[in-house]
């Protein structure tokens, strides 16, 4: 029997960028990479490509800040091989509460180390705005600006909604390729003796000394006896967990990527990527309303949406293409691979951003059919990642990555290899354990918050 030093299930982002760690940055022999399909082409590839060091909870402030901190020392030391920028995010609200929510949340974000939060209302006391150069990586640039001057954000972004009260400028964001970083994170990760086998995890098998080996099936299948196995399949996690025994409560949802041609060129280019911190009502016709009202699968559409929508461009100066999402319909569901969605969600997603781009409006009656593609987001009700061991000796788990899986990988491949090899932890591990999904108090606390945020 084959035998293995490490065995990383899935070959995304995340289990790229573990077996990058042990192989490259740790120095582990004996690392096999185990995947069915092409690397990165599961929902690696389907996500927004974005980063953001903004971030309420201590532990994710610190995951994100370490991530990005590796990201910026790879892209120096590869040319910027995977074109990460420093472009930002502008987080938008047109309600007074909204704005002092903001205000509440940039405070948090600055405290926890994001940077220093610049206020700008409008006055002669107000500090510079850092101006720099679009589609650029400055690593010195950090914190946020928040403005609360209606007049000056029409000034600085005149295509959006006239209503808009406050905006918040992070600046420690940005995209990049996501595609290219992890090439980059496998190239390495196999030019260092890790190996790459296309198979699927068909079973874990176990001793009274914990995990023992798996057994693969596909085109390198057969059996591969190891002591330390790692999961980080993306969305078939929890099914994967499920056929080896483990009890873990994780969930997936749909989450859909709309490329669109703003052949109109209602957005500038050289913009943030913007999101919307309120819930939408959409705009619809009286005959509109009448026939989705009749519908139950659209009805809903008629009722209050949530929040973060959101846009960026895509491509350079001469492109026209914008990248639109809005996760809409949150309901849980079991992968089905590839995923499908209906004829109608580009037109919602397209009314949705008309609420914050005006200038969209027409696009509504008039497009060209936009390419729609997606994935499934797996996600723990903290909606936090899980990262270490977990379920019987040996065995990892690094998943959980929800909608952030490019921009935290790296960060938490570094805490896993500490897990893996049994090296000093940084304080905040224990927080991102899987074992405390199936803590009562801890459940029962999450839930209560929920319940409280759903009253407000």
């Amino acid at each position: 029997m084959a035998t293995a030093e490490v065995v990383v299930c899935g070959a995304g982002i995340a289990g790229i960028s573990a077996a990058h760690e042990l192989a490259v940055r740790r120095g582990v022999r004996g690392v096999v990479l185990v995947d069915e399909r092409p690397p990165l082409t599961l929902t690696s590839d389907k996500s927004s490509e974005c980063y953001r060091d903004w971030w309420p909870q201590p532990p994710m402030a610190w995951l994100m800040a370490r991530s990005i901190e590796r990201l910026e020392e790879l892209a120096e030391a590869t040319g910027n091989a995977f074109a990460m920028n420093r472009d930002g995010y502008l987080y938008l609200t047109a309600t007074e509460e909204g704005a002092r929510a903001m205000a509440a949340g940039a405070e948090a974000a600055a405290a926890l180390g994001a940077g220093p939060l610049r206020v700008h209302r409008g006055g002669a006391g107000d500090p510079p705005w850092p101006d720099t150069p679009w589609e650029r990586l400055d690593p010195g640039l950090r914190g946020a600006d928040l403005l609360l001057d209606p007049e000056a954000i029409r000034r600085r972004y005149p295509f959006l909604a006239t209503d808009v009260r406050a905006a918040l400028h992070a600046r420690r964001c940005g995209w990049l390729s996501a595609q290219q970083l992890g090439m980059v994170l496998l190239e390495q990760a196999l030019e260092a003796g890790a190996t790459l086998r296309q198979a699927r995890v068909v079973e874990v098998r176990s001793d009274a000394s914990g995990v023992a080996g798996v057994r693969l099936a596909g085109r390198d299948g057969g059996e591969l006896a190891t002591r330390r196995l790692v999961l980080a399949p993306g969305p078939e996690l929890p099914a994967l967990l499920q056929r080896a025994g483990v009890e873990l409560p994780l969930l997936n949802e749909l989450h859909a990527k709309v490329t669109f041609d703003d052949e109109l060129g209602v957005v500038p280019r050289h913009v943030p990527m913007a999101i919307w911190s309120d819930p939408v009502r959409l705009d619809w016709s009286e005959e509109e309303r009448a026939g989705l009202a009749a519908d139950p699968v659209l009805a809903p559409l008629l009722g209050t949406l949530p929040p973060a929508l959101h846009f960026r461009p895509e491509g350079g100066t001469g492109s026209r293409k914008l990248l639109l999402l809005w996760a809409f319909d949150l309901e849980p569901r079991e992968p089905v691979q590839p995923p499908s969605f209906p004829e109608w969600w580009p037109e919602v997603v397209v009314r949705g951003i008309a609420r914050m781009v005006p200038g969209f409006a027409p696009y509504v009656r008039r497009m060209r059919r936009p390419f729609v593609d997606g994935g499934y987001y797996t996600k723990a009700a903290d909606n936090m990642p899980v990262i270490g061991p977990h379920g019987m000796p040996g065995l990892h788990l690094l998943g959980a990555l929800s909608g952030y899986g490019i921009m935290a990988a790296q960060g938490a491949a570094e805490l896993l290899g500490a897990h893996v090899l049994e090296t000093p932890l940084p304080e905040h591990a224990p927080a991102l354990l899987p074992a405390r999904l199936l803590d009562a108090g801890y459940r029962q606390a999450l839930a209560a918050a929920a319940a409280g945020a759903g009253q407000l």
